[in-house]
């Protein structure tokens, strides 16, 4: 299981959180994953992340799993699946006494305008966490680490809403990256694949 919340009102969200994530966002049958590898059942966070019953709560739990890593003043991570989590940590932190802003990496650097690969907040020289819905190997992730640090940021961890407990952290985590999860497949009653 993944560590809980902070506060019992984030418990209660998180807890809320794992029972939408079972009766609306796993899928059963033949998938083949991002990664390649083929999996019986599917992880649909976006699903959720763009649901008003889930984003609010998304956005205060994906806060509270990173407010205590020093100096990050950013989040965001890989279009599209980080977009709608770092927006709603954004807003989350809004209401705080240390608000971060969000950012979006694109998958490739634009061929127009200003040929930026990351919009939204500057990142230079600035710690940030990237975020994802899910992950299976860590790749998304660290694509969006890779393009960060060649911005000039200083990138100190990543968090997902959901860990499938596949490899994705020891990635992280071999890149020198902290590991951070809300929720992992024993919360939801899931074997790993």
């Amino acid at each position: 299981m993944a560590a809980p919340a902070s506060t019992p009102e984030l418990e209660a969200d998180r807890q809320k959180l794992i029972e939408l994530i079972k009766d609306e966002a796993v899928f059963h049958g033949d998938f083949t994953l991002s990664s390649g590898k083929k999996a019986t059942y599917y992880v649909d966070m976006r699903k959720l992340t763009l649901d008003h019953r889930a984003a609010p709560a998304i956005g205060r739990i994906m806060l509270d799993l990173v407010g205590d890593i020093d100096g990050v003043v950013a989040v965001g991570g890989l279009t599209l699946g980080a977009d709608p989590i770092a927006n709603a940590v954004m807003h989350a932190s809004a209401a705080t006494d240390h608000p971060l802003d969000a950012f979006v990496v694109r998958k490739e650097p634009k061929d127009h305008g200003r040929g930026r690969q990351i919009e939204g907040a500057e990142v230079e020289g600035k710690r940030v966490v990237v975020l994802e819905d899910t992950s299976t190997t860590g790749q998304s992730a660290l694509k969006a680490v890779e393009a960060l640090r060649k911005a000039g940021a200083d990138v100190a961890a990543v968090a997902v809403i959901v860990d499938r407990k596949t490899g994705a952290q020891a990635a992280v985590e071999a890149e020198g990256l902290e590991w951070r999860a809300a929720i992992d497949l024993d919360d939801l009653g899931l074997a790993p694949q």
